[in-house]
């Protein structure tokens, strides 16, 4: 497991891109090759708010990606259950996940796997908590009642079978979170920690998502940032693999 700090949000993010952008290139993607993971509400596609709408918005349409080869759970399903299954099902068809990249909540739930999660869920239907819908009610113009109170996500599973997985955490109030998922024990009521058995795990985070840990963890970790820095130094391109 790697947990790499960095002085700021934005210096963690930029690491984390050119981690990202250097195991694509690396990966040397191509026809059936790459996969991509969303985790939706039940909104409508169109729906500003809705996972569909951000990750096109953010992602999709500055990148040079085939629509089709984008695969994002559809909220609005008329058979939900059938919908995870068949999200499951193109996991394998792919070949699997070569690199999953969440963040967490508060709470230290991955994806919408909140606490009390099993720790080998699957993708599924899930009840979000009352946590989880507060945060989200800035998206809604603070009004409750247009925020999601069910969604759709992989399982802590599906995600725990990638062969990588990058979680990003920064800000003070996920401090706690950190500190559950680096420093105590697996737990499933802090999702998150289930990570600490993952073969192949990077904790990308800030200097105030470490409030809560011990000065020994962060001096440990921070003594290996030269060891860090070189997955991302020198930044590979596109045309240099090729």
């Amino acid at each position: 497991m790697r947990l790499v700090i960095l002085d700021n949000y934005d210096l963690a993010s930029e690491w984390a891109a050119k981690y990202i952008c250097n195991r694509i290139i690396q990966f040397r993607p191509g026809q059936d090759r790459y996969f991509t993971l969303g985790l939706p509400t039940g909104l409508p596609r169109n729906h500003p708010e809705s996972y569909h709408s951000y990750m096109w918005n953010n992602f999709f349409k500055h990148i040079d990606i085939d629509p089709n080869n984008a695969h994002i759970l559809d909220g609005n399903a008329t058979d939900l259950q059938a919908e995870c299954d068949a999200f499951e099902k193109k996991i394998k068809e792919a070949g699997g996940i070569d690199l999953f990249v969440g963040g967490i909540g508060p709470d230290g739930h991955i994806a919408f796997n909140e606490p009390g999660s099993s720790l080998v869920s699957r993708t599924r239907v899930k009840t979000l908590a009352m946590d989880t819908i507060l945060a989200n009610a800035k998206y809604f113009d603070g009004d409750l009642s247009k925020v999601p109170t069910m969604a759709l996500t992989v399982g802590v599973g599906t995600v725990m079978d990638a062969r990588e997985v990058m979680i990003l955490i920064t800000g003070a109030h996920k401090a706690f979170a950190l500190y559950k998922a680096i420093e105590e024990g697996v737990n499933h009521m802090w999702t998150v920690s289930a990570f600490q058995q993952h073969p192949r795990t990077i904790f990308v985070c800030d200097e105030d998502a470490t409030l809560e840990l011990r000065v020994k963890t962060v001096k440990y970790f921070k003594g290996l940032m030269h060891v860090h820095n070189k997955l991302v130094d020198p930044l590979y391109s596109m045309k240099e693999a090729n």
